[in-house]
């Protein structure tokens, strides 16, 4: 499995034929600077945990250009075939279902957030509940992205249904868990052997980096990794 980081929570994980971004936030975002062209090449699918816009972010032009099935909760996916995305291309789903993606599976849960869709004069769309997405490849590590979310006690339920392996965890504060608190998560209730921290940096009113974090998962035996933006792991 390859995982590249784009900043912030957006990723792309490249199992078997699949091609997944989650949270596609590209264009505009700070982190990584670029537009979403290089970020999305051959994308099959694009899976997004919440409804803001710093992590719908270029889905509906990822999804014209590569045909990239979406993947999100029920309102998310319908809001999105009204901004252009086509319906027979939309899987969604809600917290406890599960999606056949073609390859994998994804696997919704609860996060602690909120979800909509900012618009013109400040108006917000509502976008249903945010989720985390556990997703399970066929021989290789079932990864869960948790979203935008604090920790909460079911993540223990969610380490017993589904065992992940990698966890995409946000550590940036303010609107997530902050690092101390994400890495008590990670040691308190999983079982992970790798962990990628985001959803930090990205603008002055998150933390700066992840350091809290990578300090509160010392001596946990858990490799925890902080790739350089746009750098390819191989997990």
């Amino acid at each position: 499995m390859k995982i590249t980081w784009f900043g912030h929570s957006a990723f792309r994980i490249e199992a078997g034929d699949a091609r997944i971004l989650i949270d596609p936030f590209l264009t505009g975002n700070p982190s990584w600077g670029k537009g979403w062209e290089e970020a999305a090449e051959g994308a099959t699918h694009v899976l997004l945990t919440h409804g803001h816009n710093d992590h719908v972010g270029d889905t509906v032009a990822i999804h014209k250009k590569t045909g990239a099935m979406v993947v999100g909760n029920f309102e998310l996916c319908m809001f999105l075939v009204g901004q252009g995305v086509d319906g027979n291309r939309i899987n969604p789903g809600n917290a406890g279902g599960t999606v056949d993606c073609g390859g994998f599976t994804v696997t919704f849960v609860q996060a602690l957030h909120s979800s909509s869709f900012a618009g013109e004069g400040g108006q917000n769309t509502y976008l249903g509940n945010p989720l985390g997405l556990v997703l399970h490849f066929p021989g290789d590590s079932t990864l869960y992205h948790m979203g935008d979310t604090d920790i909460f006690s079911d993540m223990a339920l969610i380490n017993e249904l589904h065992e992940p392996k990698i966890g995409l965890v946000p550590v940036g504060d303010r609107f997530t868990m902050g690092g101390a608190v994400a890495a008590l998560a990670c040691r308190r209730f999983f079982k992970f052997e790798t962990v990628i921290p985001c959803h930090f940096g990205t603008f002055p009113m998150l933390d700066q980096s992840a350091q809290t974090f990578v300090a509160g998962m010392e001596g946990s035996g858990v490799a925890v990794k902080t790739p350089k933006v746009g750098e390819a792991l191989e997990l």
